[in-house]
């Protein structure tokens, strides 16, 4: 079985990045999966090559080592298999919808986020038209079990309307792109930060369309904070540990990430103290999942 640490190459991997790779790699002792890296680089506007490159070196010098090494860029392939069998089952349609337009005609939910009414599937846009690719979500309710925070009831058509797989300039979405890439990929076990907890029930109405009758199981971590805040983003330019591992060793930075989660005093930790550490955090929340694949 396997499970996967996935960062985008949007900036340098900051202390943020490490805490959720300390908990794949917890995870994956707890549930006997390998960990696959994925360099999820679908946003080709924002993607940068010296990123691409730092990701596998940044964590080579704390000691994590992969299974297998897979970039979405390299994938394209893949996503259009299986967008043509969304299409040829009659599950996706063209929109033209501005953003301006977007906000104008449809509710947002609590995160902001566009709640899509449908406008361009009853009012289909011009073939000579850039579009994008809307999924026709499925109005149900999903009932999945995280192995950390518990039960969950989400129907993804109230939570985001019918989702967009490719925008109008040609780039695959991360919501479609991961589903893929889990199914293709062959993970059993997607363990991520709680800020994308309210993405896993319409992925897993995604997975169910593309044919997946048992969709990964999903545990959601807590997230490290800055002084503002707001939590640690590459996009807020927080300080990446390729800077502050110029001047700290990789067991300083560690045991300082732990601390910071109030896992540990100690100062100095070696890549698997720090895992197992995390590891009890996991355990001591279980929950049995009786048609779990593990």
């Amino acid at each position: 079985m396997f499970t996967r640490f996935a960062p985008s190459p949007t900036g340098y991997l900051h202390r943020g990045h490490i805490l959720s790779a300390l908990f794949v790699f917890a995870a994956a002792d707890i549930y006997k999966c390998r960990v696959r890296l994925r360099i999820e680089d679908h946003d080709q506007s924002r993607a940068r090559e010296a990123y691409v490159k730092s990701i596998p070196e940044d964590l080579a010098r704390f000691g994590f080592t992969f299974d297998s090494y897979s970039i979405q860029s390299a994938r394209q392939n893949v996503y259009q298999k299986y967008f043509d069998m969304l299409s040829a089952k009659g599950l996706t349609y063209r929109c033209n919808c501005s953003r301006k337009k977007l906000f104008e005609e449809n509710p947002v939910n609590n995160e902001g986020e566009v709640i899509y009414q449908g406008h361009c599937l009853a009012n289909p846009p011009s073939e000579n038209e850039p579009a994008a690719i809307r999924f026709k979500t499925p109005n149900e309710t999903i009932a999945w079990n995280d192995l950390l925070l518990g039960e969950f009831s989400e129907n993804p058509y109230e939570q985001c309307g019918d989702m967009v797989l490719k925008d109008r300039i040609g780039q695959w979405t991360y919501q479609f792109a991961v589903v893929c890439d889990d199914f293709e990929e062959d993970i059993s076990l997607v363990v991520r930060g709680e800020d994308i907890r309210n993405s896993t029930a319409r992925q897993i109405a995604l997975s169910r369309a593309l044919g997946r009758e048992n969709p990964p199981q999903y545990l959601h971590h807590p997230l490290l904070y800055a002084s503002t805040g707001k939590k640690l983003s590459k996009r807020e330019h927080d300080v990446s540990v390729r800077a502050e591992l110029e001047s700290n060793s990789p067991e300083k930075l560690l045991a300082a990430i732990c601390t910071e989660v109030g896992l540990t005093t100690a100062t100095e930790l070696t890549l698997q103290q720090a895992i197992d550490i995390v590891k009890p955090t996991i355990a001591k929340h279980k929950f049995l999942i009786l048609n779990s694949e593990f």
